[in-house]
């Protein structure tokens, strides 16, 4: 054994994981192939996908913060016990992918690994997922694995969420309802007890509680981004939840703008720059609807530091 590895056996990798992304557009039909489970898409999909990118200036930058955040989460730790942790990226569906990440750490001599998902709530299709698959990478090497599972209700993400939001409330009309959204799942998997939906109101009470919102009348949950399969998925979606608003409209109890909270997404990506900044902005105008959006944590070291924390604890 060398002395790197012999070294390595008393310090703990953490693999660090996220959905990834295509970084050229020569990617982007393998990236959409592996989301699709090895199935291409149709050229009318890939244009469609292809025509998203292109609108939020021809790629997603999730490469790039999600590389901050991988550093800065090193920073972090670094600062807690230098030396004591090695942090490593693995991606869902592009490379470094989590198996490769697990290899990587595995033949360097590391015997344990805090998988952590750059997703602050908890499914089993989602982080349990990629905790599973770290797992399952890492049993052939005798490699223990620990995960953090949820940080849904993390004081510093609560905080990072209710300050801006503050900030940007404060520029609204006074009759502005708040969307507290997430990546909708097939409803398959709620219907067998997944509790994802409860993690997502867990973090809209304590960030609207922060910022003293009045429940309902003021906050609301919606859903986005749902997958293009026949089976349903968690509705309400945000495009419905405006209608409703712009119903609303002319009446004793009108809404007049509408402030998103994308709390299921800690970086700034397709889902965020293209399904809220773009599509979901376009509808409300329609709508005659203000609208506007709170910050995604990306690097935020505040943030990156309670992970830290929490790295430690797991």
């Amino acid at each position: 054994m060398s002395t790197t590895a012999a070294r390595n056996e008393d310090r703990t990798a953490v693999v660090l994981m996220a959905y990834g992304t295509p970084r050229t557009k020569e990617e982007i039909l393998p990236y959409y192939t592996d989301i699709r489970r090895g199935r291409p898409p149709t050229p009318e999909l890939l244009e469609e996908l292809t025509g998203r990118y292109e609108a939020i200036g021809g790629l997603s930058p999730l490469k790039q913060l999600t590389e901050a955040q991988r550093d800065a989460l090193q920073r972090e730790l670094d600062a807690v016990d230098p030396g004591r942790y090695h942090v490593t990226l693995g991606l869902k569906h592009a490379t470094p992918f989590i198996e490769e990440a697990v290899a990587e750490v595995a033949a360097a001599g590391f015997r344990r690994i805090v998988g952590v998902v750059l997703a602050p709530h908890y499914s089993s299709y989602s982080i349990g997922q990629y905790i599973g698959r770290v797992r399952e990478a890492a049993a052939p090497h005798g490699i223990e694995v620990a995960g953090v599972d949820s940080w849904a209700t993390e004081p510093a993400f609560v905080e990072f969420l209710a300050a801006d939001m503050r900030k940007k409330l404060a520029s609204m009309p006074a009759n502005t309802k708040v969307l507290f959204t997430a990546h909708s799942l097939p409803q398959r998997i709620i219907d067998g007890g997944d509790p994802y939906p409860e993690e997502l109101r867990a973090t809209a009470e304590a960030v609207a509680a922060s910022v003293g919102l009045t429940r309902w009348s003021q906050w609301s949950i919606a859903w986005q981004s749902a997958g293009r399969t026949p089976e349903p998925w968690i509705g309400p979606d945000i495009l419905e939840v405006l209608d409703s608003f712009g119903a609303q409209r002319g009446t004793d109890e009108p809404i007049d703008g509408v402030l998103v909270s994308a709390c299921g997404f800690v970086a700034d990506h397709l889902e965020v720059l293209f399904d809220l900044d773009i599509e979901a902005a376009a509808h409300a105008q329609k709508l005659g609807l203000a609208f506007a959006r709170t910050a995604c944590v990306n690097d935020d070291a505040s943030v990156m530091a309670a992970l830290a924390r929490r790295v430690t604890a797991a």
